[in-house]
């Protein structure tokens, strides 16, 4: 498994734990369904981001003419 594989993967498990966390002190309760879905989303979309930029650069050759 790649490096930026492990990366989402550790980053999906921190964020099922913060939302076990939430969900277990009753702060989930409190909250409408569509905001915890927009979180949930963002978290996604951050996550996807933050792998993506920690992956190792791919560099190719250059042609010269």
């Amino acid at each position: 498994m790649r490096f930026i594989h492990l990366f989402l993967v550790g980053y999906f498990i921190l964020a099922l734990g913060i939302g076990l966390a939430l969900w277990r002190t009753g702060v989930l309760s409190h909250v409408a369904p569509i905001w915890i879905g927009v979180g949930a989303l963002v978290a996604i979309g951050v996550g996807i981001m933050l792998s993506v930029s920690s992956g190792k650069p791919t560099v190719s050759k250059e042609v010269q003419l």
